[in-house]
Protein backbone atom coordinates (compact mmCIF):
# COMPACT_ATOMS: atom_id res chain seq x y z
CA UNK A 1 0.00 0.00 0.00
CA UNK A 2 1.50 3.36 -0.82
CA UNK A 3 2.39 5.81 1.94
CA UNK A 4 0.19 8.40 1.98
CA UNK A 5 2.47 12.01 2.87
CA UNK A 6 0.34 14.00 3.23
CA UNK A 7 -2.13 12.50 5.84
CA UNK A 8 -4.66 14.11 7.72
CA UNK A 9 -6.99 12.86 10.49
CA UNK A 10 -10.75 12.93 10.11
CA UNK A 11 -12.50 15.54 11.91
CA UNK A 12 -13.22 14.26 15.85
CA UNK A 13 -16.61 14.50 15.81
CA UNK A 14 -17.00 12.13 12.92
CA UNK A 15 -18.80 8.78 14.24
CA UNK A 16 -19.85 5.81 12.69
CA UNK A 17 -23.60 5.84 12.35
CA UNK A 18 -24.79 2.73 11.76
CA UNK A 19 -24.55 -0.75 10.30
CA UNK A 20 -26.56 -2.73 7.78
CA UNK A 21 -26.75 -6.47 8.13
CA UNK A 22 -27.81 -9.06 5.64
CA UNK A 23 -29.85 -11.51 7.54
CA UNK A 24 -31.32 -15.03 6.75
CA UNK A 25 -34.74 -14.64 8.73
CA UNK A 26 -35.96 -10.93 9.05
CA UNK A 27 -37.98 -12.47 12.02
CA UNK A 28 -35.64 -14.46 13.59
CA UNK A 29 -33.35 -11.55 13.58
CA UNK A 30 -35.63 -9.22 14.73
CA UNK A 31 -35.68 -11.69 18.06
CA UNK A 32 -32.36 -11.39 18.85
CA UNK A 33 -31.92 -7.42 18.23
CA UNK A 34 -35.19 -6.40 19.37
CA UNK A 35 -36.64 -8.67 22.19
CA UNK A 36 -32.88 -10.00 23.42
CA UNK A 37 -30.89 -6.75 22.85
CA UNK A 38 -33.86 -4.37 23.62
CA UNK A 39 -32.99 -2.11 20.75
CA UNK A 40 -36.54 -0.31 19.33
CA UNK A 41 -37.78 -1.31 15.64
CA UNK A 42 -38.30 2.31 14.44
CA UNK A 43 -39.24 0.82 11.15
CA UNK A 44 -40.04 -2.15 8.61
CA UNK A 45 -39.89 -2.48 4.81
CA UNK A 46 -42.69 -5.21 4.55
CA UNK A 47 -41.19 -8.53 5.51
CA UNK A 48 -37.49 -7.77 3.80
CA UNK A 49 -35.81 -5.16 6.11
CA UNK A 50 -36.32 -3.76 9.44
CA UNK A 51 -34.44 -0.56 11.44
CA UNK A 52 -33.83 -0.45 14.86
CA UNK A 53 -32.15 1.98 17.12
CA UNK A 54 -31.38 2.94 20.62
CA UNK A 55 -32.78 6.52 22.29
CA UNK A 56 -34.70 7.92 18.66
CA UNK A 57 -32.22 7.73 16.68
CA UNK A 58 -33.71 6.82 13.10
CA UNK A 59 -31.38 3.54 12.70
CA UNK A 60 -27.93 1.86 14.59
CA UNK A 61 -28.99 -1.34 12.48
CA UNK A 62 -30.42 -2.34 9.53
CA UNK A 63 -31.21 -5.73 8.59
CA UNK A 64 -31.93 -6.81 5.44
CA UNK A 65 -32.69 -10.21 3.60
CA UNK A 66 -32.91 -8.13 -0.10
CA UNK A 67 -29.76 -10.59 -1.20
CA UNK A 68 -29.72 -13.02 2.21
CA UNK A 69 -32.81 -14.22 2.37
CA UNK A 70 -32.77 -18.44 3.33
CA UNK A 71 -29.19 -18.11 2.81
CA UNK A 72 -26.20 -19.84 5.40
CA UNK A 73 -23.38 -17.79 6.83
CA UNK A 74 -20.35 -17.09 5.04
CA UNK A 75 -17.53 -19.77 5.42
CA UNK A 76 -14.62 -19.78 7.98
CA UNK A 77 -11.31 -18.02 6.15
CA UNK A 78 -13.67 -15.68 4.09
CA UNK A 79 -13.61 -11.92 4.54
CA UNK A 80 -16.29 -9.97 5.52
CA UNK A 81 -17.94 -8.78 8.76
CA UNK A 82 -15.91 -9.56 12.25
CA UNK A 83 -17.86 -7.79 14.43
CA UNK A 84 -20.43 -5.16 15.14
CA UNK A 85 -19.72 -3.62 18.48
CA UNK A 86 -22.43 -1.52 20.25
CA UNK A 87 -21.39 0.84 22.88
CA UNK A 88 -23.47 1.26 26.20
CA UNK A 89 -22.37 4.21 28.20
CA UNK A 90 -21.71 2.39 31.78
CA UNK A 91 -21.14 -0.17 33.30
CA UNK A 92 -24.16 -0.77 35.23
CA UNK A 93 -26.17 -0.91 31.18
CA UNK A 94 -23.37 -3.30 30.23
CA UNK A 95 -24.29 -5.41 33.08
CA UNK A 96 -28.20 -5.36 32.15
CA UNK A 97 -27.61 -6.49 28.55
CA UNK A 98 -25.21 -9.43 29.96
CA UNK A 99 -28.40 -10.40 31.98
CA UNK A 100 -30.45 -10.05 29.06
CA UNK A 101 -27.96 -12.25 26.93
CA UNK A 102 -27.54 -15.33 30.04
CA UNK A 103 -31.65 -14.70 30.40
CA UNK A 104 -32.46 -15.79 26.90
CA UNK A 105 -29.33 -18.66 27.02
CA UNK A 106 -27.77 -16.67 24.62
CA UNK A 107 -23.74 -18.63 24.45
CA UNK A 108 -21.06 -16.10 25.02
CA UNK A 109 -18.08 -16.25 22.37
CA UNK A 110 -15.73 -14.33 25.00
CA UNK A 111 -15.81 -11.75 27.64
CA UNK A 112 -12.49 -9.60 27.60
CA UNK A 113 -11.54 -6.83 29.78
CA UNK A 114 -9.16 -4.45 27.71
CA UNK A 115 -7.95 -1.70 30.05
CA UNK A 116 -9.87 0.88 27.72
CA UNK A 117 -13.33 -1.00 27.54
CA UNK A 118 -14.56 -4.39 29.36
CA UNK A 119 -16.52 -6.50 26.56
CA UNK A 120 -18.60 -9.19 25.71
CA UNK A 121 -18.57 -11.90 22.81
CA UNK A 122 -21.64 -13.55 21.07
CA UNK A 123 -22.89 -14.13 17.81
CA UNK A 124 -26.16 -13.37 16.43
CA UNK A 125 -28.47 -15.86 14.77
CA UNK A 126 -27.04 -15.75 11.02
CA UNK A 127 -23.67 -16.20 13.38
CA UNK A 128 -22.30 -12.33 12.85
CA UNK A 129 -20.20 -11.11 15.69
CA UNK A 130 -21.70 -8.90 18.25
CA UNK A 131 -19.77 -7.22 20.73
CA UNK A 132 -21.38 -5.09 23.94
CA UNK A 133 -19.07 -2.90 25.36
CA UNK A 134 -18.49 0.09 27.49
CA UNK A 135 -15.65 2.16 27.27
CA UNK A 136 -13.88 3.28 30.98
CA UNK A 137 -13.38 6.72 31.09
CA UNK A 138 -10.31 8.07 29.62
CA UNK A 139 -8.32 9.14 32.30
CA UNK A 140 -8.47 5.14 33.45
CA UNK A 141 -7.15 3.89 30.21
CA UNK A 142 -3.92 2.14 30.74
CA UNK A 143 -0.66 3.68 29.28
CA UNK A 144 2.92 3.01 29.08
CA UNK A 145 5.49 5.38 31.03
CA UNK A 146 5.60 7.14 27.66
CA UNK A 147 1.94 7.87 27.67
CA UNK A 148 0.97 5.77 24.74
CA UNK A 149 -1.98 3.58 24.75
CA UNK A 150 -1.16 -0.03 26.60
CA UNK A 151 -4.40 -1.78 25.90
CA UNK A 152 -4.46 -5.89 26.53
CA UNK A 153 -6.89 -8.50 26.49
CA UNK A 154 -8.04 -10.41 29.54
CA UNK A 155 -10.58 -12.62 31.19
CA UNK A 156 -13.25 -10.42 32.69
CA UNK A 157 -15.01 -10.95 35.35
CA UNK A 158 -19.03 -11.70 34.42
CA UNK A 159 -19.58 -12.07 38.00
CA UNK A 160 -18.33 -8.60 39.23
CA UNK A 161 -19.81 -7.22 36.16
CA UNK A 162 -23.20 -9.14 36.94
CA UNK A 163 -23.22 -7.19 39.91
CA UNK A 164 -22.44 -3.03 38.52
CA UNK A 165 -26.12 -3.70 37.50
CA UNK A 166 -29.24 -3.76 38.63
CA UNK A 167 -31.16 -7.20 39.56
CA UNK A 168 -34.01 -7.46 36.76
Amino acid sequence: MPQNTTFRPVDPKVRIGHVHLKVADLERSLAFYRDVLGLELTQCFGQQAAFLSAGGYHHHIGLNTWESAGGSPPPPGTTGLYHVAILYPTRALLADALRRVLTAEINLAGASDHGVSEAIYLRDPDDNGVELYWDRPKEQWPRTPTGELAMFTHALDLEALLKAGPAI
